[in-house]
């Protein structure tokens, strides 16, 4: 994956994406949205297969679109381990 063509094309710090991905976590949110609001306000049952519905819609489209391609990967940070001392931990006899 790191060769893909969206990850060359980010060479730089942005991690944007494209806006066929955003469309297509749009539509899962919204969906999301519907079915949380359908189970809130009753729980109303065809609402909220309208919103698993809309969900789906969303998984198709992102499938479609192949959002994963959008994925950057980052050099492995080194980052220095610190002593951490938790006031719940047993002293050591």
């Amino acid at each position: 994956m790191a060769d893909s063509a969206p990850a060359q094309a980010h060479s730089g710090q942005s991690h944007a994406g494209r806006p066929t991905s955003w469309l297509a976590v749009t539509v899962i949110l919204l969906g999301f949205t519907i079915g949380g609001v359908a189970l809130t306000i009753g729980p109303n049952w065809f609402l909220f297969w309208v919103g698993v519905g809309v969900t789906a819609i969303g998984g198709v489209l992102a499938l479609i679109f192949d959002i994963f391609s959008d994925v950057i990967e980052d050099a492995p940070r080194e980052i220095a381990v610190q002593e951490h001392h938790s006031p719940f931990e047993r002293a050591k006899d």
